[in-house]
């Protein structure tokens, strides 16, 4: 396969699942702000800007972090990259690049979400509904994932769209654990509190893991237990260790098909022994943060290594 086509299947996988976080990130913004507050960072919009690393972007175009300027930010705003509007309209772009590489059912889904974003665009700002906005994303978001399991080959192509599709859900499964860190922040008292609990089974309703979280474990909500859950347990679909697995697991595919490993390989054997070597008591130890931090910066490695060995044009 030719590297601009494996890339741009890559980036179709990355941007969508990109929106997807997005709007699952603006869902636990909302949630969590009609919660008394905790004092938590600034406030729990400010929170959310923070662990996706648009603070500083959004403060020179809009200044202070104020709940609708942020939804536009992180919906509307093309000068935003990782707006929802530019992510689909980036993975869209690429499916129109390589259309003879995808089936009717997968584009058919791309250019659907892109022809009713444009609609949404067109509507008076008024009367679209935060939760309508990102069920409509995340609804989109697995019509897309949904055609692609269901129509494409099990072949190059679809090895590098599972990359793409891993590699960004991992770092957001990172990102939108953070956005609890950062809400709780200065307030150290709160942590297994009432308020807590209540606040970590919000990010599991966000992320649609609030079910899948009660049957592996039952009984009360914890820090520890959802620790676990989000970053260790292999039956969580957006574990970090379920996300870390899959890019081992279509990255030896794809090392199987070309009769050769590269540093991507390893980079991603390299990933996952320290999801699988560390204990929730190490994570906490280390610090939630630090080890979401370092776990995020180690994907962006992975990401470099997965690029340089397949993605420039140059195999190495």
């Amino acid at each position: 396969m030719l590297s601009r086509t494996a890339a741009n299947l890559y980036w179709i996988a990355r941007y969508m699942e990109r929106a997807d976080t997005v709007a699952r990130l603006l869902e636990v913004g909302s949630r969590i702000s009609l919660l008394p507050s905790a004092q938590g960072y600034r406030s729990e919009w400010d929170s959310l800007l923070q662990a996706t690393g648009m603070a500083h972007a959004f403060a020179a175009k809009y200044g202070d972090p104020v709940q609708r300027n942020i939804e536009s930010f992180l919906f509307f705003d093309r000068d935003n990259p990782s707006s929802i509007a530019s992510c689909i309209t980036a993975a869209r772009e690429n499916g129109r690049i390589v259309r003879t590489a995808l089936t009717t059912q997968v584009w058919d889904a791309l250019n659907t979400a892109f022809q009713e974003l444009r609609q949404l665009e067109r509507a008076e700002r008024s009367t679209l509904d935060l939760s309508r906005l990102t069920d409509w994303t995340m609804r989109h978001a697995a019509m897309l994932r949904g055609a692609i399991d269901a129509t494409l080959l099990r072949n190059d192509g679809f090895n590098f769209l599972n990359i793409g599709y891993y590699l960004e859900r991992g770092d957001n499964t990172a990102r939108l654990m953070d956005v609890k860190y950062y809400v709780l922040l200065p307030r150290v008292d709160f942590v297994g509190s009432g308020l807590d609990n209540y606040q970590w089974s919000t990010l599991l309703r966000a992320m649609g893991a609030l079910r899948a979280f009660h049957w592996a474990y039952g009984g009360e909500v914890t820090a520890s237990k959802i620790a676990d859950f989000l970053i260790r347990n292999p039956q969580s679909p957006r574990s970090l260790a379920t996300c870390t697995a899959g890019l081992v697991n279509h990255l030896g595919r794809i090392a199987k098909a070309y009769g050769r490993e590269t540093a991507a390989q390893d980079c991603a054997r390299a990933l996952l022994a320290g999801i699988e070597s560390v204990t929730v008591d190490r994570i906490f130890e280390e610090g939630l943060h630090e080890f979401l931090t370092r776990y995020i910066t180690e994907a962006a490695t992975l990401a470099t290594a997965i690029h340089d060995s397949y993605l420039s044009g140059e195999m190495r």
